[in-house]
Formats: C-alpha cells, structure tokens, sequence
C-alpha cells in the first residue's frame, strides 16, 4: 500500500491514514453504512491520537487527507475545523483511552446487527461463524444516542478485556489490536448474525450447537490457531477490486 505523502504526517501517520481510509471504502462496499452515521476508528501508533471520518461525509467519500486527526479529549488536530460525530468521538475515544492494546474501533448500524442487537436471545450457537464469539461478547443497554459523558463509564463496564459488542437495540462494535483484527471480527459476527436470522425466519426447530462444542469452537479461533486479520486484511487489500 503506498503511503500518502505530506509534509504534516509522518510515514507513520500517513501509513494509518491510507489503511483507514481503505477500511471505510471496504466497509461501504459491503454495505456496512448508514449515510453520514457510524464511524471506524485507528489510533496512529506510538502517539494519544487517533483518525476518525469527518461528519457529514459517506463512507465512500473518505480519503487519506480528509480523515480527521483527534485527540482522547476529543479536540480536533487535522484538518483544522473539520467537524466530528460527537456520538464517535463518545464511543471510540472512550476505548482507545481506556484499552491502549485497541488501535482499530468499528460501530455498525448494518440491518442484520440492528435486528439481531434487538433479540433478547442475542447471537446463539447456531453456527461455525457464531461459535467463534461463544461466551466472548460484550453488551450494553440502550440509553439514547451517546451524546454524554456520563455513559462512557458504563460501557467500558460492559466492554470489559472483550473485543465484540452487542450494543442492545443498537448495532455492533468491535475493536481490534489491529484494524484487520476489528475488520475480520466485524465480518464474521455480520455474517453469524445473518445466518441466525435467515434461520429464525424459517420457523423451523433451530439445531443449537452444545456449550461443550461452542466452547471448543471458540477455542480453535483463539490466538493460538491465529490472530484474527493477520492474513485476511492482506488478503483483502489484495483483492479489494474482486470483492
């Protein structure tokens, strides 16, 4: 991937910006949008900054140079008065201060995350996919948009060491050591989601996998089978044509 030249960033900057750029055109074309709203997050290494996408721009408008460079109070770097999601800077900026091993935060409003953050039974077994996160997600209640202060106690509470989050009546979150981890994690909790409610739909008795083998499964996808997006982002950076 080449890295953007400018003469504010340094490679190290630049190198973030192009990969998170190129994660929002790859979340826009898998459909994980919602016009101006939900945001992904990367913390530029070895600083207490991190690039967010600038309100009121798609997805698929966010380039290396318009990602906008915060800090973990929330004040704007770069570009200067470039505007912010509040509701973002809330959520993400609250992890990346409070978890330093996290460098990437995704938030999806995609349908199947709404519908499934909707269900009291949550993500079941069902599924290779949803295995993966057997006993390994996180949930908050619904409070209103995160506009306040006051919530970001709570849903580090509820975020606790994990790395995925059912927000209830909401969407999801991930967040990743790694952008490829939180992009690989979101995929695979997007597709387990979909499977279970294709699933419900058929209203046919669901063959709901034993705690015993959901456990096992989850296991086999732990860090000592291989970290989640160690291959697959090079893969996807790759192929993003063929996707």
């Amino acid at each position: 991937m080449q890295i953007v030249a400018s003469k504010s960033w340094s490679s190290v900057e630049g190198q973030a910006r192009e990969e998170l750029a190129f994660c929002y055109r790859l979340a826009a074309k898998l459909g994980w949008t919602d016009l101006i709203y939900t945001h992904i997050s990367l913390q530029i290494p070895g600083t207490e900054y991190f690039l967010i996408n600038q309100f009121g721009l798609l997805f698929e408008e966010i380039t290396p140079e318009n990602l906008v460079k915060i800090d973990l109070a929330g004040n704007v770097i770069a570009p200067v008065n470039a505007r912010i999601n509040l509701a973002g800077y809330m959520i993400h900026g609250a992890i990346h201060g409070a978890r330093p091993e996290i460098t990437c935060v995704i938030h999806t409003h995609s349908e199947a995350g709404m519908a499934l953050s909707a269900l009291e039974c949550g993500l079941l077994p069902l599924t290779q996919h949803a295995c993966r996160f057997y006993n390994r997600i996180a949930f908050h209640e619904y409070e209103g948009i995160v506009l306040s202060e006051d919530e970001r106690p709570r849903l580090l509470e509820d975020l606790g060491n994990k790395r995925v989050m059912i927000l209830k009546n909401h969407g999801f979150l991930t967040a990743g050591r790694t952008i490829g981890e939180a992009f690989t994690l979101m995929f695979f909790l997007e597709k387990a989601a979909a499977a279970q409610l294709v699933a419900q739909s058929t209203y046919q008795p669901l063959k709901i996998l034993s705690a015993e083998v959901a456990e096992h499964t989850a296991q086999q996808f732990g860090d000592d089978f291989r970290p989640a997006g160690q291959l697959e982002w090079e893969a996807l950076k790759r192929n993003y044509h063929n996707i």
